[in-house]
């Protein structure tokens, strides 16, 4: 979880491929309506949400259900959003990627292709209501890739 940004894909991928576990992008599961308003540059509400947050949470359960591993990413940005996607699970651990608004809003400029423009940095670190320690594992991203990758390795069952 994490603001735009945060590197919440390329860390994604990267677990998912040392780990040998599957990668689910929560983006794709944003509705035809929702990308078009963030094109537009206009901030999903908490209302726009909960569908595309109830649909992460219907991945999370088939594989919870298999039994199986995945590294989905999400913004999660509120408490009722990460109660929506069932961190309160046992099964489901939350890793919440955050650097300084600085950083976030240079990286976002060098993205390309993606639908969500950087000025709607603001409108999500707005909307974070940042974890407790008892809810997710805090990985400063301002870090090398490898040390991020390796701090979650290292601490993703001891929270």
């Amino acid at each position: 979880m994490g603001v735009c940004g945060s590197g919440k894909s390329t860390v994604a991928q990267i677990l998912s491929q040392k780990l040998g576990i599957d990668f689910i992008e929560g983006d794709t599961f944003h509705s035809e309506e929702n990308v078009k308003k963030m094109a537009n540059d206009e901030p999903l509400t908490e209302d726009d949400r909960i569908p595309w947050l109830k649909s992460i949470r219907s991945a999370i359960d088939e594989y919870q259900e298999k039994g199986d591993g995945a590294i989905v990413t999400c913004s999660a940005l509120s408490r009722n959003s990460r109660r929506i996607l069932g961190v309160e699970n046992a099964g489901v651990q939350l890793v919440y990627l955050h650097a300084r608004e600085s950083i976030l809003a240079q990286r976002m400029t060098l993205r390309e292709n993606h639908f969500m423009p950087a000025s709607l940095l603001s409108s999500q670190l707005e909307s974070l209501e940042e974890p407790d320690e008892n809810e997710a594992l805090p990985v400063n991203v301002e870090q090398a890739i490898k040390q991020v990758i390796d701090e979650i390795i290292v601490n993703l069952e001891l929270f």
